[in-house]
């Protein structure tokens, strides 16, 4: 209880968002200066889009993991940061469209509208975009009040879907090396945090008589 307490306290203090925001840019200033110092190996085009992609679905997984942790472990100030750690699952995934549009297709929007057409793995990423802009340009408590509380809800729930595509996009991927071992275990992780959610909907169903 103690741990608890002096863990809740931290989280509330006025220094935890702050401290937060500079956490999860430290992946972005870090592939920064691999870049510059050439230290992405030998393909650093490839390897800057995969790890980008990377790090968007590390952020996907830990803000999906934010309610589990606020409701099992009863701290209540986690809620605080989920709207940060929102923000920054659209931040990486627009990173690595940004690396895949400059660094793979040189910026022309037509060569990239075709392969996004054309390749069904992209296609899907791109739709997870998509929808991580529309929760992120409707994350302010503004567009709250604009749509309304149900819809604003239904709309973010949306963000299950982002998981699943994501892990499509992943796998499909992977696919062409036949190198399955993370996707399984983004899979696995990402499954546990929505059966979860699943599990704890069934339980508030009212029960009949």
């Amino acid at each position: 209880m103690m741990q608890r307490g002096l863990i809740a306290r931290g989280l509330g203090a006025s220094a935890a968002k702050p401290l937060v925001f500079l956490l999860a840019l430290l992946p972005f200033f870090w592939l920064i200066g691999a870049a510059v110092t050439e230290q992405l190996g030998p393909n650093p085009a490839e390897a800057l889009v995969r790890s980008s992609g990377d790090w968007t679905l590390r952020a996907l997984c830990v803000v999906l993991a934010v309610t589990p942790l606020r409701v099992s472990l009863g701290l209540p100030a986690l809620a605080r940061l989920r709207r940060m750690l929102g923000l920054f699952v659209f931040f990486y995934a627009a990173l690595h469209f940004l690396a895949y549009a400059w660094l793979d297709q040189g910026l022309e929007a037509a060569d990239i509208a075709i392969d996004v057409a054309k390749r069904p793995f992209i296609l899907v990423g791109f739709a997870a975009l998509l929808l991580l802009l529309a929760l992120a340009a409707t994350s302010w408590n503004r567009a709250v009040r604009w749509l309304g509380a149900a819809r604003w809800q239904a709309l973010h729930r949306s963000v299950y879907a982002v998981a699943g595509l994501a892990i499509l996009h992943f796998f499909w991927m992977r696919a062409a090396k036949r190198r399955f071992a993370e996707v399984v275990v983004y899979a696995a992780l990402l499954g546990l945090l929505l059966a979860w959610r699943a599990w704890r909907r069934w339980r508030s169903r009212p029960r009949l008589a």
